[in-house]
């Protein structure tokens, strides 16, 4: 729904390659914005507080799919990025990513599962663009394993 993983994906990306890379987030539907991605990602120095979530047709409507490279993140928005690039000369990557929303308990155990999934975000995207000149020494992690 284009309210958690994606955008945190998206604020991963745009924190570390800046300019270098056009990057942007949708999803199947239009979700509402989270503010636990606000509270994890902010402990890393990543705003994602002026997130709009919006959809595939919208991305499409509104900046064609020119893309080089998708990634997905759920088995529905994959199926539809698929559906919806078939005819185009794009990579398609399915990176499975739990939905921290699902997780049950106190305010902290929430937290720790959108934290869960932001780091699994921030190892994958280390490893898959690595070597694309990224600034990953402005994320605490990232400084800790180089």
């Amino acid at each position: 729904m284009n309210s958690i993983r994606s955008p945190m994906a998206e604020g991963i990306l745009r924190h570390v390659f800046r300019r270098l890379m056009y990057v942007t987030s949708a999803g199947i539907l239009k979700g509402t914005h989270d503010p636990f991605v606000d509270v994890v990602m902010a402990e890393i120095g990543i705003d994602t507080s002026r997130h709009k979530p919006k959809t595939f047709d919208e991305l499409e409507e509104l900046e064609g799919l020119n893309f080089d490279l998708v990634i997905t993140l759920s088995p529905e928005a994959h199926h539809r990025a698929i559906e919806m690039t078939r005819t185009l000369s794009v990579e398609i990557e399915y990176w499975p990513t739990p939905e921290p929303d699902q997780q049950a308990g106190s305010r902290e155990q929430c937290l720790a599962a959108y934290r869960e999934v932001r780091d699994l975000l921030l190892h994958r995207i280390r490893a898959r663009f690595v070597g694309q000149q990224p600034d990953f020494r402005n994320i605490p992690e990232f400084r800790q394993s180089s």
